[in-house]
């Protein structure tokens, strides 16, 4: 059997790689996503006091640690329980908001964007950020800086650092706004929907107006029928930050709606050798292998996700584009895995358009911004969207607030079967007998996992925390004269 590696896979945050296995015919047996990493940060916080964990978990990941912090900060909130006024909820889902618009803005044009914008057979040196600069002019790439320019410096303004924030606490935030940041906030989200319009018209023209692209989202290589994750409001909207988690099955019909805290009811963790990131799936249905269908307990939990678990869009200009992308694609659920870079620019107008109605919210500037907690800490549960996903965060603490055991489930976490599934996937469909692989075909496969933006930082966890290592001692010539190696 011959083995084809990838190695490294790239531009994803953290480390992996791919090894697929062809019989001797050509054809692909099997194939897989391989996270030879681990950060253990379940199991090193324990003994540490809860309130530290907003500024330790945001370390965990440097693209999304605003994703750790708010799950964090809630966590907080429901150990002590303690119930953070309008004001704080308010100033933190608008942070929040700013945070996704810039995120998602990092993705679609520096990740996963070279991919279309240059193409999947492009050279190497140019599939990349520089490359798409070069494509699409230094006006475009001027406007991609400055969003990014501007996200991070209203995170700043609002959370202390424009990395790891240094904001949140059980009961509210640290500081609020004043009526002159709020100003400047309104304004830089006003320039945030038009950038957002701007790159939906970019996907529109560079995309959706090309054949091949087309036929590439369509192609059954890319199709895995899945059930979906979602975090929804009242009305059944998507809602990153606050609401009940919805889970609809492959044909869309709802299986489950529960409230963050209920989350062991529904989802369990399995565990491969082969990996450090566990597999989680719904409790209800059960773990059946590496299979998608109704009778799999295998789920997706992505930007597509939360649109197919959702009723809609809460705001207009989303919606249109939610209803448009619905329209096309021949109705939801859409489980066309390279369609999720068109949710998530939905999700950046969303985003922008909900970050401009809460800096116009009257209680946005209010003074009170914290209630102190004053309960014995015990149990505490915190859920977000992080864009690659929904994040939990689950602590429990002794009398004094000591950490005594901690959860997490990440957004990458929660898509690694079917991240590992759609790898295979896309190898078997494009790799048959005779095939000639290439670089460019190799970087094809990789399309199949790169759209889930995955964050293999954040979701590296294992039972029980070994760590492989290979030694190679070597002659002054560069001879193995012995190898040494453990948990390989």
């Amino acid at each position: 059997m011959k083995r084809i590696s990838i190695d490294p896979i790239t531009r994803l945050e953290g480390h992996g790689k791919i090894d697929i296995f062809l019989t001797d015919e050509g054809e692909v047996a099997n194939a897989y996503l391989q996270v030879p990493e681990l950060r253990g940060f379940e199991r090193f916080c324990v003994g540490r006091p809860a309130e530290d964990m907003p500024n330790i978990t945001n370390r965990i990941c440097g693209v999304c640690p605003e994703a750790h912090h708010m799950a964090s900060t809630k966590a907080l909130d429901a150990l002590f329980h303690v119930d953070p006024p309008p004001t704080a909820k308010k100033l933190r889902e608008m942070f929040y908001s700013i945070f996704y618009a810039t995120d998602h803005t990092t993705h679609f044009y520096a990740l996963g964007g070279p991919d279309f914008v240059m193409g999947p057979d492009a050279p190497v040196a140019e599939r990349n950020i520089l490359g798409v600069v070069a494509k699409v002019g230094m006006e475009i790439a001027g406007q991609v800086l400055k969003m990014r320019h501007d996200g991070h410096h209203l995170i700043k303004m609002m959370s202390g650092r424009p990395v790891h924030p240094n904001w949140g606490l059980p009961g509210g935030v640290s500081q609020g706004i004043t009526e002159e940041q709020r100003d400047e906030i309104e304004a830089l989200g006003r320039d945030a929907i038009e950038f957002a319009k701007f790159t939906i018209q970019l996907f529109n023209d560079i995309v959706l107006a090309n054949e091949d692209y087309v036929a590439l989202i369509t192609n059954d290589a890319y199709i895995h029928r899945t059930y979906n994750m979602g975090t929804v409001d009242e009305n059944n909207h998507v809602n990153f930050y606050d609401g009940m988690i919805r889970v609809v099955g492959p044909d869309g019909k709802e299986h489950a709606k529960y409230h963050a805290r209920d989350y062991l009811e529904y989802v369990a963790e399995h565990v491969e050798p082969w990996s450090y990131l566990k597999f989680p799936f719904l409790k209800k249905v059960g773990w059946k292998g590496f299979v998608d269908g109704e009778d799999s307990g295998i789920y997706k939990a992505t930007p597509l996700s939360r649109l197919n678990a959702a009723d809609g869009m809460a705001t207009p200009l989303a919606q249109e584009e939610y209803e448009r992308m619905y329209d096309t694609l021949g109705g939801k659920p859409v489980h066309n895995t390279l369609a999720t870079h068109w949710a998530r620019i939905i999700e950046l107008l969303y985003a922008a358009e909900h970050w401009v109605e809460l800096s116009q919210d009257p209680d946005i500037t209010g003074e009170e911004f914290r209630i102190l907690p004053t309960e014995t800490p015990d149990e505490g549960v915190g859920c977000v969207e992080a864009p690659r996903g929904t994040l939990t965060h689950h602590y429990w603490t002794d009398e004094r607030g000591i950490l005594t055991k901690v959860n997490l489930i990440v957004g990458t976490t929660n898509n690694n079967a079917p991240i590992n599934m759609s790898v295979k996937k896309a190898a078997q469909g494009l790799i048959t007998k005779g095939t000639v692989i290439k670089e460019g075909l190799l970087n094809t496969i990789e399309m199949a996992y790169r759209a889930y933006d995955p964050c293999m930082a954040c979701a590296t966890h294992t039972l029980p925390g070994q760590m492989p290592l290979e030694v190679n001692i070597r002659t002054p010539d560069g001879e193995i004269i012995e190898r040494l190696s453990q948990n390989l």
